[in-house]
């Protein structure tokens, strides 16, 4: 996981954070109202061109009263090229798979839905049952659009 480990995370509160920094604000957040139910969800979208960057998303949602968000740019080495939308849709939920596997680790069944950028209408309707498939077989619960606020939202504020 040393993707994660590596660069910083964005949070509008905060400012730049490493991977440590957002746990601590995380559990931080999670411990002021302990008596709240918590979810974290993982979310990914990517920008439009050959080499995109992949805005990967941590959302700690407190029911009922909103959340936190903490965000990681993702950019691969120059050469690496994303040549259609299947492989930058593939690589979106690659990468929240993998996050919310490591994740999973720190915070365990806290983490059980990954948001992908996917729907019923437009371009990626044909790609459901694989990214969901996928999404499922990492041992997560898919959420698609309309639903996926963290990939078609959040995450997609910053492609």
């Amino acid at each position: 996981m040393n993707i994660f480990w590596q660069g910083k995370f964005y949070n509008p509160t905060k400012g730049m954070l490493s991977m440590e920094q957002v746990f601590e604000e995380m559990r931080g957040y999670m411990m002021e109202k302990q008596e709240k139910q918590y979810e974290i969800i993982v979310g990914c979208d990517s920008s439009s061109s050959l080499e995109p960057t992949f805005p990967l998303v941590v959302v700690v949602l407190r029911h009922g009263e909103g959340g936190r968000f903490f965000i990681h740019q993702v950019k691969y080495p120059e050469g690496r090229k994303f040549y259609n939308m299947h492989e930058r849709i593939l690589q979106e939920v690659l990468l929240s798979c993998d996050f919310a596997l490591f994740l999973r680790e720190h915070f365990g069944d806290m983490i059980q839905y990954i948001h992908a950028d996917i729907g019923q209408q437009g371009p990626t309707k044909d790609m459901i049952r694989e990214i969901t498939g996928l999404i499922r077989g990492n041992g997560f619960e898919p959420i698609i659009k309309p639903e996926s606020f963290a990939a078609s939202s959040v995450a997609d504020r910053f492609s």
